[in-house]
């Protein structure tokens, strides 16, 4: 997608993880209320930890995540990162746990997108913004 100024979306995500990490997991601001995880990924190419705060949506006990990158045509780094090296580390609030990325797909993929849009309307755009499936991760503790 072009227009979107991804120096100012890294810098953004730097403060985002700064406050979220000060404050037990809680943001401010557009965020404010929000449920976010921060996800730890081993670098496909360069095998550097990069740390991406996510919306995610929590479900009957499980974490999931959505590789929506603003319904751009092509899939998120963090996305392909996690695809390439699936063992990644979960902050949740105060929690920090290790965990196994596993993609979902297929009906229970719909289902979760589903409920992600019920919660979460700019999922919605997102999707209608490209042609490709927004990929639906399930962070499963380890």
């Amino acid at each position: 997608m072009s227009g979107i100024d991804y120096d100012a979306v890294n810098q953004m995500n730097v403060g985002l993880i700064e406050e979220f990490r000060a404050n037990g997991g809680e943001l401010t601001g557009a965020f404010a209320g929000r449920p976010i995880v921060l996800l730890t990924i081993k670098g496909r190419k360069s095998g550097k930890e990069r740390t991406t705060p996510l919306v995610y949506l929590p479900y009957d006990g499980r974490v999931f995540v959505f590789a929506s990158k603003g319904g751009a045509p092509e899939d998120p780094d963090w996305y392909k990162n996690l695809v390439a090296n699936p063992d990644v580390t979960v902050e949740v609030g105060t929690e920090k746990y290790a965990a196994r990325a596993v993609v979902i797909t297929g009906p229970e993929r719909d289902e979760l997108f589903d409920r992600q849009m019920a919660e979460a309307e700019q999922f919605r755009t997102y999707q209608t913004n490209t042609t490709r499936v927004i990929p639906v991760v399930e962070l499963v503790r380890v």
